[in-house]
């Protein structure tokens, strides 16, 4: 076994232990949460979606390389990305697409449809965040075009629970696509 797979065998042993069963409450209120900011973002209701960012929030989207099998793991670079955000730059983005008529890129907006799946929740070492990777298919129609665009990938995130609800404090979009297909990311994911 290569020292990457023994790494990513490692990893999924550690997130099993600490894995939130499927059903629970926890698990049921993380899913409720990924569903309610699905549609949100799918409104367009920008703002109500901000009020779900925590304030130390980093959002990225590293570039996919096209690597062979035993290069995997370099598959991922991190040092280039589609987005790299904290909750200051997004709250920009946020207003300047709902606030100002500079926004040509998304006005009129993109008809989008986010679908959430096979959302697996963990326990971290802080009781009151959860580690939490859900994939994630978006179709995008723009203008009077008959054609959308597909956009899938893998997130990762780490959700806060503040009250009776969840921040978002981290999110890195693992885009499955090197090239993607779709002119450009003016949309959130």
């Amino acid at each position: 076994m290569s020292e990457v797979q023994e790494r990513a065998a490692v990893s999924t042993e550690s997130s099993k232990s600490k894995r939130v069963p499927v059903g629970s409450p926890v698990y049921n209120q993380v899913v409720e949460f990924l569903y309610d900011e699905a549609t949100m973002l799918d409104e367009i209701r920008l703002v109500d979606w901000g009020k779900t960012l925590a304030e130390d929030l980093v959002y990225g989207a590293p570039l996919r390389m096209t690597r062979s099998i035993a290069q995997q793991a370099l598959s991922i670079v991190r040092t280039m990305q589609h987005y790299h955000d904290d909750y200051r730059s997004m709250m920009g983005r946020i207003m300047r697409l709902t606030g100002t008529k500079s926004a040509w890129a998304e006005d009129p907006p993109s008809r989008t449809r986010r679908l959430v799946t096979n959302i697996m929740v963990s326990a971290t070492d802080k009781p009151d965040e959860f580690a939490v990777v859900s994939y994630l298919l978006i179709t995008r129609s723009r203008f009077d075009f008959d054609q959308y665009d597909l956009i899938s990938a893998e997130r990762r995130d780490l959700l806060r629970r503040v009250g009776d609800t969840f921040k978002l404090a981290r999110r890195e979009i693992i885009l499955d696509q090197a090239v993607l297909g779709t002119p450009n990311l003016a949309i959130f994911l």
